[in-house]
């Protein structure tokens, strides 16, 4: 939070100290609704998690029933048949741990995936807002979807659609 405090004081500072600058404004979240190659990547991502989730609870099903069927079985089982089935049922559960943080995790197979699909089209669309950034000698551009708090902009900053025609995807 301080850092955010820190870099908007900072932003301010230079807004009010240097009047020359000139500044831009996009909206990411509209660039990347109206480019179809990322509703298609997010598309795939749903749908890939969505598989993965379902192996994930099945798995821990799974662990369940075990544990319902050793519930049951108790009474009948010898102490070391109940200690090989605990040891069964902890080593279903670490499975399905390991299977959850295999495809979910920070290092997962969904982050990977998302990092292959995503990071094409937002390397396009930094490259093309860098491009018109030289071009029309802006030395800020800020992203108005993300967290920082802004009150207001002007819309005359906003190059959201200059962004999206040079990417081909104009309105």
């Amino acid at each position: 939070m301080k850092r955010y405090i820190l870099a908007s004081v900072v932003v301010f500072a230079s807004i009010f100290g240097i009047q020359a600058q000139k500044f831009a404004m996009v909206d990411m979240e509209y660039i990347l609704k109206n480019i179809p190659a990322y509703e298609t990547a997010t598309e795939q991502l749903n749908i890939i998690s969505k598989k993965w989730q379902t192996e994930v609870e099945n798995s821990m099903q799974e662990v369940q029933t075990m544990y319902k069927n050793y519930q049951t079985e108790l009474v009948f089982l010898s102490d070391d048949m109940k200690v090989q089935r605990e040891e069964e049922i902890i080593e279903k559960e670490k499975a399905s741990q390991e299977l959850k943080r295999t495809y979910f995790g920070p290092e997962g197979e969904l982050f990977k995936k998302r990092q292959s699909l995503m990071k094409p089209i937002q390397d396009e669309i930094f490259n093309v807002i860098q491009e018109l950034s030289r071009e029309k000698d802006y030395s800020l551009v800020f992203d108005k979807s993300s967290t920082m708090n802004i009150i207001f902009t002007s819309p005359k900053l906003d190059i959201s659609d200059e962004v999206l025609a040079k990417l081909g995807y104009s309105k």
